[in-house]
């Protein structure tokens, strides 16, 4: 069995679809198929964001460290999500760790080479920029909810951020 290029993977993808294929051949251009065993770290809290990463298969946990109670998941992804927005804003440091809990193919993209390409492509980084707010939207929203569930509330009550 042949494995699909990383740009036809990515063209599948909600977070990449409808970008021209010259584009998706760019970001493909700077990324790699990479395997995580049980408990490998993509990233932890406080060290360089040279990456995102984007789930293809398994379970990895996003979470962060509390003292006196130990990890705290806020977020699983399923598969076909990307984890990790740090490497859009200085000072590229992970604000939390992501470890795999099965073992967990995903694609890792080098967060520098393709902060270059956006450089150089401002249409290009735009364009990553809505669909990464979007991203970002989206999970506050989540984490959001998760603490009305946690501390109690009106979950009707909109945020007027």
């Amino acid at each position: 069995m042949n494995p699909q290029p990383i740009d036809t993977l990515l063209k599948q993808n909600s977070v990449f679809q409808g970008l021209p294929d010259e584009d998706l051949q760019v970001i493909a251009g700077c990324a790699s198929n990479v395997r995580l065993d049980p408990g490998d770290f993509l990233f932890r809290e406080g060290q360089p964001a040279d990456a995102f990463y984007l789930v293809r298969y398994g379970r990895v946990s996003v979470e962060f460290f509390a003292p006196g109670r130990g990890p705290i998941t806020i977020h699983t992804p399923a598969e076909g999500e990307v984890i990790g927005w740090s490497w859009l804003y200085p000072p590229y440091l992970w604000s939390h760790d992501a470890r795999a809990l099965t073992l967990t193919r995903a694609i890792s993209f080098d967060a520098r080479c393709l902060r270059g390409k956006c450089d150089a492509d401002p249409r290009l980084g735009y364009e990553l920029m809505k669909r990464f707010s979007s991203i970002v939207h989206e999970r506050l929203e989540r984490t959001r909810l998760q603490l009305l569930d946690l501390y109690g509330g009106d979950h009707r009550a909109t945020s007027h951020a």
